[in-house]
């Protein structure tokens, strides 16, 4: 279901449960597999992929959510929300660089999963990530909603939680949502590749963990009712 390599200072987390769509025995099993990863020391960083060539991860079990008595193997649907939220939260302030190489279709939970991480790379020739709460008759989440804000601009965020936009690899990497897109069979060695360049800032883990808990955590910068002058003109040498 989620098998973690490493090799030198990366770490691989492949999902091999065919879609990779989400349940509580899928959160659990991505879960335990970042407790390695987080118990690690030094440089680091950390790829993030898939195993089926079509799908990154096709978002939620609807079937196992809809009648979880009878799909007893995806666990209990009343721990859910609150899990995979707190998973999400969990990969956004990795304290190591993360890096995501979308190979296929991400929706909904998936394109989520894909956020959460520092860097996106994507296959170029097939594949789209969609919100797709709204074609599914769904409210996104203020938690979600939250994540697409941070992470997309102001037009393309409209676009995607509210339109419910598909996007393709070259449109993605137009508005911003992934950095690279590479053909398939090039994906994850350019993948492996940012995360060499980027795992030496995983040495100091507490920095890069904190810096991350002031862009997306309480009272976040990002957030903040002040203005950037404001900040800057009145700063004591630490931060409140």
């Amino acid at each position: 279901m989620i098998n973690l390599e490493q090799k030198d200072d990366i770490f691989t987390l492949t999902m091999d449960a065919g879609e990779n769509r989400w349940n509580t025995t899928f959160v659990r099993a991505f879960a335990a597999a970042l407790e390695t990863v987080e118990g690690s020391s030094g440089p680091a960083a950390l790829v993030t992929r898939s195993a089926d060539e079509k799908f990154f991860s096709n978002g939620l079990d609807l079937d196992w959510y809809r009648a979880p008595d009878d799909h007893p193997a995806g666990g209990d649907v009343g721990v859910f929300a609150a899990e995979f939220m707190a998973l999400m939260g969990r990969i956004i302030t990795m304290p190591i660089p993360t890096i995501c190489a979308v190979n296929g279709h991400g929706f909904g939970a998936g394109f989520m999963l894909a956020l959460c991480h520092d860097v996106r790379l994507m296959r170029s020739d097939r594949g789209f990530l969609c919100a797709s709460e709204m074609l599914l008759g769904m409210v996104i989440p203020k938690p979600e909603l939250a994540l697409f804000r941070h992470k997309l601009p102001a037009h393309v965020f409209y676009e995607t939680v509210q339109l419910a936009r598909r996007w393709a690899g070259p449109q993605a990497l137009a508005a911003g949502i992934v950095e690279q897109i590479t053909e398939r069979d090039d994906l994850l060695a350019a993948a492996n590749q940012r995360a060499v360049e980027l795992a030496p800032l995983g040495a100091n883990r507490e920095a890069f963990a904190a810096q991350k808990e002031s862009l997306f955590g309480a009272n976040a910068s990002i957030n903040s009712t002040d203005g950037a002058a404001h900040l800057l003109k009145n700063y004591a040498g630490r931060d409140h």
